[in-house]
């Protein structure tokens, strides 16, 4: 019986040498149209690099090299797993084996190297687990389908986010293959909104170890402490302090879910491989007073760290990991206002560093703007011409106008022209110079020398915005007579409410679209459904999500070598996440891609990245040849979870 009726007989296998009784076998067994094409290892290393294709027709006679083919004998198949080494039939490329050291029960118990039913004949042999697995081998696309179904019955998103962090602790290359397969179904449910409940229930559901710690305790010897990481080589680190958990404020160590959650969108859509990626989370204490009285709370009990010691303790973690680890790219994440600034500037000029909340959301957000330009029918260089009123003065928000202001200067506008498009605001209003005294460095660069204190709704009346941007996590802030006084002002406004989870949404995407006769332009920090109008009219939300934006980003810099990350990388990112969005996107109201297409985006991200580190000579790890396909480069440098053939390590006594 066949697998499928494609003309050719496709196998990889390792050693030449055997070649002769396989292609026997494989021609006694295809029909007489079909042909064998056959690839072997010409190396005992297992190397991709080389191999040989051969093809033989019906008769015996060797053939030019030809594609693969996907139809193979059952009976082959079973046959080939019998023998030493791995035959990997239907692929596409040599799966160079995994040469593992522990064995049996470890390897079950090891989440990176564990396929669980997936394991075949002769890896249950040679491993020696021969038992301790149910006797039927499944495949992954059964094993996918069996887990999709047990996420598919519940109701309950936190209860699906627990299903598939058991899965994440058990069997990594299922669990990621699960994400890039179903990424728009998925996204929700491992990151924003559910996993802001998955944070507050972090203790009450803790079970297996994942991740780094570096507590307040562990001063004087985090450089040592590093070495207890198993993975000798590190690619990114996300690390959060707790202390502004999306908009849910102080968490402490039970912020670790974000850490873990960004690590899992680096895999599964920037292609970061799972073995190269650390979780962090910098425990310096908590001031949230639940947390504080909590039994079950696994962080420091006691008052956050604060001043030198809080910064000393924050350098000592830097430069340990960046000790062991020189190339390593750290993402800073939720940390609070008054910090997130500080650490970054201090560390982006000498460290490949970047923060997610303050320069993600700020790339993200331009995507979203030049999107929501195009979907007007205007240039990207019509942003110095916008209006931009943005609800929230923390990290977030000033991160956003840093951002625009540089795009707008991009585009040919001076300082002091771009910072007159924004209006920033508070909760205690307009930013205006009257509060220089108590502002950043960074909030005072968008003071007005007027109308300090002004509220929203005036702001609106009286500067007519053309973009309303909030992060402030106050839900329901955009109230029904702001939106329709934006849209009094202006024909097609840009309405993004940023805040995260969506109960800190400061509007729906069915108030805005209502609230506008559908004539907005939307998208949200979280997800919404699609709207449905009075009219028979539907518009499809965006979701205005980093993860955009840092896969890409983080696959760029890394395979590249760079040593920082610019602004201007991040412009470039934006620019090219804008133009990924179709026409066909642009007219259901979206200003956003598809999740399905993230892979896509993230290599697309990744490669406006590296051509930027190599425009300004930051690109160290590249060849000539690399950078002149870098397509291939980096569609070859992705990881993709597949199952892998895993051998025994074998020390050879002389």
């Amino acid at each position: 019986m066949l697998r499928s009726t494609m003309s050719s007989t496709a196998l990889l296998l390792r050693g030449g040498n055997i070649a002769r009784r396989i292609i026997t076998q494989a021609q006694a067994q295809a029909p007489s149209s079909s042909s064998l094409s056959l690839v072997a290892s010409s190396s005992s290393s297992y190397s991709n690099d080389h191999h040989f294709q051969m093809r033989w027709n019906n008769s015996g006679r060797m053939m030019s090299n030809g594609s693969y083919g996907e139809s193979i004998p059952d009976e082959y198949i079973e046959e080939l797993d019998e023998t030493e080494g791995e035959w990997i039939g239907c692929s596409k490329k040599f799966l160079a084996p995994i040469s593992v050291s522990s064995r049996g029960s470890e390897i079950l118990n090891n989440p990176l190297f564990n396929k669980s039913s997936a394991f075949k004949s002769g890896e249950r042999d040679r491993l020696r687990f021969r038992g301790l697995l149910p006797p039927r081998v499944t495949n992954m696309q059964i094993q996918k389908e069996r887990v999709l179904q047990e996420i598919r019955v519940e109701e309950s998103m936190i209860r699906k986010h627990v299903i598939l962090e058991d899965l994440h602790d058990t069997n990594e290359t299922l669990y990621h293959r699960i994400l890039v397969d179903h990424m728009e179904e998925m996204a929700p449910i491992i990151y924003t909104p559910t996993v802001g409940q998955a944070c507050n229930e972090f203790a009450l559901r803790y079970r297996r170890p994942r991740g780094m710690y570096f507590s307040a305790d562990d001063r004087g010897h985090m450089a040592a402490m590093v070495y207890n990481w198993p993975q000798p080589v590190v690619h990114v680190i996300v690390v959060t302090d707790g202390s502004r958990i999306l908009g849910l404020g102080d968490l402490g160590a039970n912020g670790m879910g974000i850490p873990i959650g960004k690590l899992s969108l680096y895999c599964a859509a920037g292609g970061i491989a799972p073995h190269r990626v650390m979780p962090v989370v910098l425990d310096v204490g908590t001031d949230n007073e639940a947390l504080l009285k909590d039994k079950f709370y696994l962080g420091l009990q006691r008052p956050r760290l604060q001043g030198p010691a809080y910064y000393h303790l924050v350098d000592e973690f830097i430069q340990a990991v960046r000790h062991r680890w020189p190339d390593v790219l750290i993402q800073f994440e939720d940390f609070s206002s008054d910090k997130a600034q500080k650490i970054l500037n201090k560390y982006r000029d000498e460290s490949l560093c970047f923060n997610d909340d303050i320069q993600g959301t700020g790339a993200t957000t331009l995507a979203g703007v030049l999107g929501g330009l195009r979907a007007k029918g205007e240039q990207p260089t019509s942003l110095g011409d916008q209006r931009i009123l943005i609800a929230g003065a923390g990290s977030a928000g000033i991160g956003v106008a840093q951002v625009l202001l540089q795009a707008m200067m991009e585009h040919g506008r001076t300082e002091e022209e771009a910072k007159k498009c924004f209006f920033v605001a508070d909760h205690l209003g307009l930013l205006g110079t009257e509060r220089l005294h108590k502002l950043s460095p960074e909030q005072a660069k968008f003071a007005r020398d007027t109308d300090g204190g002004m509220s929203l709704s005036d702001i609106v009346n009286k500067y007519k915005p053309t973009m309303l941007l909030g992060m402030t996590a106050v839900g329901g802030l955009f109230t029904e007579q702001l939106i329709k006084d934006m849209a009094k002002h202006c024909e097609r406004p840009i309405i993004f409410p940023l805040s995260n989870p969506t109960s800190k949404a400061e509007c729906s995407a069915k108030q805005a679209f209502e609230w506008t006769d559908g004539r907005c332009i939307f998208a949200s920090g979280s997800p919404f459904q699609p709207v449905h109008m009075e009219d028979g009219r539907i518009f499809h939300p965006s979701q205005c999500n980093n993860m955009y934006i840092f896969p890409g980003l983080g696959l760029g810099v890394t395979l590249c070598g760079a040593k920082t990350v610019s602004d201007r990388m991040l412009n470039v990112a934006a620019e090219a996440l804008a133009n990924f969005v179709t026409e066909e996107e642009l007219a259901q109201g979206k200003v956003f891609p598809n999740l399905s297409t993230i892979r896509d985006v993230s290599k697309k991200v990744a490669i406006a990245v590296i051509e930027e580190a190599i425009r300004t000579g930051q690109a160290s790890k590249l060849s000539q040849r690399e950078i002149a396909d870098l397509d291939s480069f980096v569609s070859k440098k992705m990881y993709d979870p597949i199952y892998v053939p895993l051998i025994e390590k074998r020390t050879i006594s002389i």
